[in-house]
């Protein structure tokens, strides 16, 4: 495979062809595209079961959290429908590739339905797209659930927005994400819309950072994002 030239081939069409547009749709139930989320440095166990109380009253779609919190989650989820998600190589994604691969191995058997990984900022801004290509597809192959990958639009431009998203679909991933929430800006409209351009209909897009209103979110979800990480995920459904 020619990473390269695909990369290559949809920045082009971009140039040629993308167009910002929301879809003029009515959003139902945005509960089921919470992922209920706390990724502090400062969270408490006492914080992790109040989030998972919360995420099984409210029916969210999932809670995510730092791996160390996995099998208390486990716990608390059992019988439920809400999905355990956590993070690997979070928040800069610039370990290497076996560290991801072992991490993302021992939060699967912990019992992880669900895997953000960040991407290797650093090296995708100098189109070492071979090396991006490989570190995504080793945490696929690992993982054996649902990975989303974390771009962190906030450092990129637009056509290393698309050549991020492109490798992820290439690799197997089954969400792009737009990010850690540890950058410099969270998730905007635009990206998401231009994400969902990029992989189709056929992958999943996550809008992540900076999502706190009712009205948020749906402009998100609009823009083509079929999930929403956020730690504001009761007022959203409470339309503030």
């Amino acid at each position: 495979m020619d990473i390269k030239k695909i990369v290559e081939e949809k920045i082009r069409e971009f140039k040629e062809s993308y167009k910002f547009e929301l879809k003029n749709i009515e959003v139902r139930d945005v509960n089921k595209y919470i992922e209920h989320t706390n990724l502090k440095a400062t969270a408490t166990e006492e914080d992790i079961l109040k989030l998972c109380q919360q995420a099984k009253e409210y029916n969210f779609r999932g809670v995510c959290v730092n791996p160390s919190f996995v099998p208390l989650v486990k716990k608390q989820l059992d019988g439920t429908d809400v999905k355990l998600v956590t993070v690997i190589g979070f928040p800069l994604g610039a370990t290497s590739t076996k560290a991801k691969v072992e991490e993302t191995k021992i939060a699967v058997a912990d019992g992880a339905d669900e895997v953000d990984m960040v991407i290797h900022i650093g090296y995708l801004k100098q189109k070492n797209y071979e090396y991006i290509y490989d570190d995504i597809k080793a945490v696929v192959e690992a993982a054996k659930v649902p990975v989303k990958v974390i771009i962190e639009t906030c450092y990129l431009t637009d056509e290393e927005k698309v050549a991020a998203c492109m490798i992820s679909k290439e690799a197997g991933a089954a969400f792009v994400k737009t990010s850690t929430g540890f950058g410099t800006a969270g998730a905007k409209v635009e990206d998401v819309n231009l994400m969902r351009w990029v992989v189709g209909e056929g992958m999943g897009v996550k809008a992540s950072g900076g999502v706190k209103t009712y009205e948020d979110a749906v402009n998100m979800i609009k823009a083509g994002a079929n999930s929403i990480g956020t730690s504001s995920g009761i007022d959203i459904v409470k339309g503030r």
